[in-house]
């Protein structure tokens, strides 16, 4: 299971990584595998809209759940990937790559702060495997 170092995360096993004042936003390697083989993405936003942190912005389905998509921090949606729509396996294969959801203008930064390191993410998913 990888926690990439350049990431932030969210406790609903979101990641974040920013770039300068944008934010580009997927679910976690840990996600994926607990989902396991995910069918079907949709992003209920578009291009333009302001979401506000822990706002549902779109949902997975795999073979055997569905999950919410939710903003790790508030922002401006710049570019939605509509790779997902039709390979949605793609999350399982590359969830820190070629699976990103969505990108974003950071509008509020200091929320950044509220978000999980690598490390006390990875630790966090250990305690729930127990």
């Amino acid at each position: 299971m990888e926690f990439p170092a350049d990431l932030k995360y969210t406790d609903n096993d979101e990641w974040v990584r920013v770039e300068g004042d944008i934010g580009t936003v997927g679910i976690t390697d840990y996600a994926q595998d607990q989902l396991s083989d995910i069918v079907f993405v949709e992003i209920s936003s578009e291009v333009g809209d302001k979401l506000e942190k822990d706002a549902a912005l779109g949902e997975v389905e795999s073979v055997k759940a569905a999950a919410f998509i939710y903003m790790p921090i508030t922002g401006v949606i710049t570019e939605i990937n509509a790779n997902l729509a039709d390979t949605p396996e793609l999350i399982n294969a590359d969830p820190y790559g070629e699976a990103w959801m969505i990108k974003f203008e950071i509008t509020n930064p200091v929320e950044l702060d509220d978000l999980l390191d690598a490390a006390a993410y990875e630790k966090y998913c250990q305690e729930r495997e127990h």
